[in-house]
Formats: structure tokens, sequence, C-alpha cells
């Protein structure tokens, strides 16, 4: 059975057309063994279906600009729908999969695969890592599985970008665009929470609740001693058992949460740098933008303008 990673030739790096006119594309890119993606945009009565049959383990990451994607397994007889403005995270140890988009329905998209031999290059031995995690999942027996749905954000839309625009550099393209693609796993993956074995069930139940609690309210959270008074629980306990869950503090979870928020805000670009620092919780506006660049390395402006 043809391997999906193993089918470059002549080169480490290879584009294949499989879909051009004036106004459609589906391009394949071979970026290295192990790593490729498809960028697809169809604006006419064209359509994708493109079969994937083999028994490669891997992860596949769909990023729905427009349009939606529906991947059909085969295999359990089930279909998962990704729609416009949703990056989903899939797993597969064997596939019979078949990928489609809308005849009458404008497509763009970007699928990104991840062989489980690219993974392992990166592994530490910590289950708590998403790479440990997704390359422990793949080594099961699954023939398709959605992990997390999440909408699209604008440093996400900035690194694809940068992805299917490697092929346009003079020289190292592959290098060129793996290295984002890395990037683009950092960031996408840093999204995930991966919550360990050995916790009880209380101080599951005490984290998820707080969790809940700051994911609508973020901008404006409760104190400690409240967020504990609303778990049920007193402030040092929420502390501890939060940090144990989650791997970070409550702050830095609020912290996380408004970046995140303001990255998917600067997405639809309707708001200024501003009225997003003010959305977000945050006074003053050269403060967001200093944290912003220290966790995505990049400033906010910056994402505006592309």
């Amino acid at each position: 059975m043809e391997s999906f990673f193993f089918n470059i030739t002549d080169s480490r790096y290879k584009i294949t057309e499989i879909l051009k006119n004036k106004t459609d594309h589906i391009t394949r890119v071979d970026i290295s063994n192990g790593v490729v993606f498809l960028d697809i945009s169809l604006n006419s009565q064209e359509e994708l279906d493109f079969h994937i049959k083999n028994l490669d383990r891997m992860v596949m990451i769909s990023v729905v600009k427009d349009g939606s994607l529906l991947i059909n397994d085969s295999i359990q007889n089930q279909s998962y729908n990704s729609k416009n403005s949703d990056i989903d995270i899939c797993c597969s140890s064997r596939q019979d999969l078949t990928l489609s988009t809308k005849p009458d329905e404008k497509a763009e998209i970007f699928i990104l695969f991840i062989a489980d031999f690219f993974l392992k290059r990166y592994l530490t031995a910590d289950m708590t890592e998403p790479i440990d995690f997704l390359y422990s999942k793949i080594q099961g027996e699954v023939s398709l599985e959605k992990l997390n749905t999440q909408p699209t954000d604008a440093l996400s839309l900035y690194i694809v970008d940068k992805i299917i625009n490697s092929k346009l550099s003079d020289n190292m393209n592959g290098i060129r665009c793996e290295h984002n693609v890395i990037e683009f796993l950092i960031h996408r993956l840093s999204l995930c929470d991966m919550v360990v074995e050995g916790i009880n069930n209380e101080e599951i139940c005490i984290s998820k609740r707080a969790k809940d609690i700051l994911l609508k309210s973020f901008a404006s959270p409760p104190t400690i001693s409240i967020l504990a008074h609303l778990c049920a629980t007193n402030e040092s306990k929420i502390k501890i058992v939060f940090k144990k869950v989650y791997k970070t503090t409550i702050y830095n979870y609020i912290q996380k949460l408004r970046l995140e928020e303001a990255n998917i805000l600067l997405k639809e670009r309707r708001f200024s740098i501003g009225e997003i620092s003010k959305k977000i919780g945050y006074k003053h506006q050269g403060h967001f933008s200093k944290l912003f660049f220290q966790t995505y390395g990049i400033y906010p402006k910056d994402l505006l303008k592309k």
C-alpha cells in the first residue's frame, strides 16, 4: 500500500498541482518526509475530492478560512464537518478517508498532515506535553478521531500564509517551510489542555468549575477568594489544584485567555488595538502589546497589517 508521506522522488521539497485554472487551485506540498500540506482555493463549481488510503499514523490539522470541509471515514462509516472559521485537530493510525468540499460553495482551506515519525523527533517522555499526547494517541488503533476544535485566530492565519508562501522564496524552501510548520504547531498545540492521569475526581471538578468561570469572565475575572467560594473550596486549595490539573497558575491562565481572545478579534479586523485591549481587560494598550509580543513573537499592530 502506497505511503502518503514517502512519495518524493527527485527532491525533498515537492509541489504538485492537483488542480489549477484561472479561479481555482488545489496544491499539495511535500515539505519533507513526514510533513505535507494541501492549499485549497475554490471559487467556481470545482470541488475537492481527495482520497487517503494507507497505514501511515498521522495528525491532521485543518484550517477552514472559508466554506466547509467534510471528512468521511470509510473504516468506521462516520463523517466530520469542519465549518467556516474552524481549526480542527484530528488523529488517525490508519486511513480510508475522503476529504471533500461542496460544489456550489467557495472554499479556502489549509490542511496540514504530520506523520508520527516527525512528531517522534520532539518527544519528551512527559504525557502533559501535547506532542507526546498526540504521538501516543496515534500508536493505538484509531481510523479517525477529532481531538480539538477552536476558532481561527490572526496569528494562525499569519503563520499559515508564511507556510504557503514559502514556495515563493528563492532558496531553502523546504527548511523555511518546515520552520514555519513548527511555529504553527507550537502555537496551535499550546491552546490545547492536556490533563494528566493521577488526578482525583474532586480535583478535576474544582479545576473544571474554576476554568468554566474564567472562560466566561476573563476580561473582568473574580478575585481568587471569590473564585474559591464559587468553587466551594478555599484559596490555597484552588490555586494548588488548578496548577496541578492545567500546569499553569490562575493568573497566567487568565492572561492566556485574554491573549487568545485578542488573537481572534485581530483576525476580524473590526477593532483598533486600543479597543481590543479594553475588551479583553487591559487598561493600557502598551502593556497589552508587550504581553502579546512576549507570547507570540509579533506585535498585534503587525498582524493588522497582513
